[in-house]
């Protein structure tokens, strides 16, 4: 198996609960270095910027960038310009133009671009593909609830343009949509946003595949345990994709479940991609959000007390 050594950019929350094990975890990769500005990690080479590493750590072939999207575009140019292999936490970007650009410049120096979606991973999404295989399929609900002062506390980026507000983990509700079926276009969106910030808090959305409605409820407002939940309805029962994606159930009796091991799965089709000369770059859960920011009816709301 080939061996391919990894820079890590961004020691945040995420990277340190989901991307460091998840390399660990990986046949044939290894960390080589971290890019943080503020974090260090024992024993491993760390350098304050994505520059200084590329430019004291040349045996390094690839680079995973889990930085916030706003800034991340010259992160992710400079990555490719040294001949790099690039691996995108999501969102890709801050805009569908800048990941355009990130492909097209991969494809110029062959090298390998991937932008992941987590949530696609998790233990019981593919299960929920098949089993829906010769159904017809009538309606979706989804409900993506959590508690922002939770998951983000104190990240300002959040609330700034670019930083997705409530479609930070709405994304990962859409990602697992846009995988499961083909052709989902928005239909309209509210979007309630807290009084002097940029991005929304909440969000309503009413989107279609072919003749199938789709309604998405996204919530930052929830002060309990979280709702994570797609349902599908069919002529031949109603399938409820819970916590995520790892668990689902059919007309109340189970069908899948599994441990959490989405980060490991990014990983190891990184290395596949990487030594078959391939990218993945499937921007379908972005533009379903830049359709929401483009169209969306705006509602004001109380401001955000962190």
């Amino acid at each position: 198996m080939t061996s391919i050594s990894i820079g890590l950019v961004g020691l945040g929350t995420i990277a340190r609960a989901q991307h460091l094990p998840a390399i660990a975890a990986t046949h044939g990769m290894d960390l080589g270095a971290i890019a943080s500005r503020n974090a260090v990690l024992d024993g491993t080479p760390c350098y304050a910027n994505v520059e200084a590493l590329l430019q004291a750590e040349p045996q390094i072939t690839a680079i995973s960038l889990c930085t916030p999207p706003q800034g991340r575009f010259d992160q992710a140019m400079a990555v490719l310009r040294a001949g790099r292999h690039l691996m995108l936490e999501k969102p890709p970007g801050a805009t569908l133009s800048e990941v355009e650009a990130l492909r097209a410049e991969a494809a110029a120096r062959g090298l390998t671009i991937f932008a992941t979606w987590h949530s696609r991973e998790a233990a019981a999404v593919d299960a929920t593909r098949d089993w829906l295989v010769g159904k017809d399929l009538r309606s979706i609900r989804i409900d993506w609830h959590e508690d922002v002062r939770k998951w983000h506390p104190g990240q300002d980026w959040i609330w700034a343009a670019g930083g997705l507000g409530v479609f930070d983990p709405g994304i990962n509700a859409l990602s697992i949509l846009t995988k499961l079926i083909a052709g989902v276009v928005l239909q309209s969106a509210d979007l309630h946003i807290p009084q002097g910030r940029a991005t929304p808090i909440a969000a309503d959305l009413r989107l279609r595949a072919g003749d199938v409605p789709i309604v998405a409820s996204f919530d930052w407002r929830l002060d309990h345990d979280e709702i994570w939940r797609i349902g599908l309805t069919t002529d031949q029962g109603t399938l409820l994709l819970e916590d995520g994606g790892a668990r689902a159930m059919v007309d109340g009796a189970p069908l899948a479940a599994g441990p959490n091991q989405e980060y490991a799965r990014l990983y190891a089709r990184f290395h596949d991609l990487i030594t078959t000369k391939h990218s993945e770059v499937d921007l379908a859960p972005l533009r379903l959000v830049a359709d929401a920011f483009l169209t969306g009816q705006h509602h004001s709301t109380a401001p955000f007390q962190p």
